[in-house]
């Protein structure tokens, strides 16, 4: 008998999603597949006025949370930063009796401006895009999540039509299934 694939969260933030091909192409997929809630932290909350019960209650209905978003000044987008901030609070995701997440699995989904190569100690960032993200892992440790590889498309506007149909191919199809052996 087959298993149900694992209930999969992907909260989307990003504040121009109309001008982001790549993101777009990305999430084709997801849309497409039953075990995914797609949801756009901005077309939700273009006001930056979170309904935290809310966002915890989809939080604890899913076993997988992706936060695919582009890199904006070595962080996230403003909105998703609040939300992290005001959602995966003390006594909820961390601090005494905060164990709602713990458990679940965590994978950032990032798009960035710059090639891989720019993402390195002798290189126009400085640093490997490893300590880039490192908030983020420890954002998921702190609420005792397991940290996945993050999936990066580098340069995302410059990826080609077939590029960029290829990195939603192979997302789409680790959404499908998310923590089969192969997928973690």
């Amino acid at each position: 008998m087959m298993s149900q694939p694992a209930k999969v969260l992907l909260l989307y933030a990003h504040p121009e999603s109309q001008d982001s091909v790549a993101n777009r192409v990305l999430l084709k997929p997801a849309t497409q597949l039953s075990n995914v809630t797609v949801h756009d932290l901005y077309a939700h909350y273009p006001d930056f006025f979170i309904d935290i019960p809310r966002e915890q209650a989809l939080l604890r209905e899913h076993e997988v949370i992706v936060f695919q978003h582009p890199l904006y000044t070595y962080s996230c987008p403003a909105l998703l930063k609040e939300w992290l901030d005001r959602v995966l609070s003390r006594g909820f995701a961390s601090g005494p009796g905060g164990n709602q997440l713990a458990g679940k699995y965590w994978r950032s989904v990032i798009t960035t401006g710059e090639p891989e190569s720019a993402y390195r100690y002798d290189a126009l960032n400085r640093y490997p895009m490893s300590d880039v993200l490192r908030p983020f892992e420890l954002a998921a440790g702190m609420c005792r999540m397991h940290w996945l590889s993050p999936i990066i498309i580098y340069w995302a506007r410059r990826q080609s039509a077939q590029e960029l149909a290829s990195h939603a191919r192979a997302y789409g199809d680790w959404l499908a299934n998310p923590l089969s052996p192969g997928g973690r």
